[in-house]
């Protein structure tokens, strides 16, 4: 009687039996389906493709790349997300924006070697150590002002960092105070200027007053405390081989230089990529070698053979090898190096 004197609840009668039962179908019989099938077939994929560690705590996935920070493990791929699978992100900068050149550069100082010559196949830091030591004037700018000058958006930053945000060296936050002091008088047309008006001018002054220095950020740990960031002047480690690098090599442009593999200094489009070339891992071989030989009291080349054979099991061209290059799992060699070896030196 309902239904005939008003027609339309048939069809909201069916709509609703309709979007019951595909809620029940959709919503809980195909996903409970999928999760049955998955653990019982696929459950390694299923969980995530998580590895764990000797204690069984997971410490990652096949998936997703993490940061290696010590000497024994080989390094993944440069990550502009900061390896955050939250911020999964290319670095969108362009072949002609300095800001990728210099990320490149700073990537190449500490790890490209020589290809030819009395050093071949040493490293190019510690040359590039001594020529910033030996800065002296010889009628144009020390070289951390001519960093400075080319370099602007970087030298702004530093020029623009807030000392209440770091401990900073005696005299540092004086030193700047006086730069600035000194820009104003003579620019007094300009009574506030801005950071990249004294950028350039902080860095002239600082380094004609500290040749064969630079501040950098060095961030240590007190006994039992958080870590302290602070700056300190330098004139050798990784700072001063990566920041100077492309200036080093624009003045040395006669030397040979191993080529380095391209995913050692190019982000990914995700910034995640778990997997480097066999031949990035390769160039990293000698490096990671010799660590564990320091390690483990045992000689390089021995080490360096067991590692290499290793790389060459786990390496895996996709398809099963019908296109493109072998690459390696950085987490599952990195894991598999620790299982054999032990835990890294702290």
């Amino acid at each position: 009687m309902m239904l005939g004197r008003y027609p339309w609840l048939r069809d909201v009668s069916r709509s609703a039996r309709l979007l019951g039962f595909m809620v029940v179908l959709l919503c809980g019989v195909y996903p409970a389906a999928l999760w049955i099938i998955g653990q019982m077939i696929f459950p390694f994929q299923a969980n995530g493709s998580l590895l764990r560690g000797p204690d069984g705590a997971s410490v990652g996935s096949l998936l997703i790349a993490q940061a290696f920070s010590h000497e024994e493990y080989f390094q993944p791929r440069p990550s502009a997300a900061a390896y955050d699978a939250a911020a999964s992100a290319s670095s969108t900068l362009a072949p002609s924006n300095y800001l990728l050149r210099d990320r490149v550069a700073r990537t190449l100082g500490p790890i490209v070697r020589y290809r030819s010559g009395p050093k071949q196949g040493q490293l190019v830091g510690p040359d590039i150590e001594r020529w910033f030591q030996a800065d002296r004037y010889d009628g144009k700018p020390y070289i951390v002002a001519q960093w400075a000058a080319a370099h602007n958006g970087l030298a702004r930053a530093w020029v623009a960092a807030d000392p209440s945000h770091a401990r900073f060296v005696n005299g540092w936050a004086k030193m700047r105070a006086e730069v600035v002091g000194r820009w104003i008088n003579d620019n007094p047309g300009t009574p506030r200027p801005e950071a990249p008006d004294l950028a350039v001018v902080f860095f002239d002054t600082f380094s004609k007053e500290n040749p064969g220095r630079f501040p950098a950020a060095v961030t240590r740990r007190d006994s039992g405390a958080k870590p302290v960031t602070e700056i300190q002047l330098v004139n050798d480690g990784a700072d001063i081989q990566s920041i100077f690098f492309d200036m080093w090599r624009h003045e040395h442009a006669e030397a040979d230089l191993e080529a380095v593999p391209a995913d050692m200094v190019m982000a990914s489009g995700s910034g995640l990529d778990p997997h480097i070339t066999l031949a990035a891992a390769e160039y990293q071989l000698a490096r990671v070698a010799s660590a564990w030989a320091r390690k483990t009291a045992r000689t390089p080349a021995q080490v360096q053979r067991e590692i290499d054979e290793l790389l060459q099991a786990k390496a895996r061209a996709p398809l099963g090898g019908l296109v493109g290059e072998p690459l390696v799992n950085v987490l599952e060699v990195n894991l598999t190096l620790r299982a054999r070896y032990g835990p890294p030196a702290p």
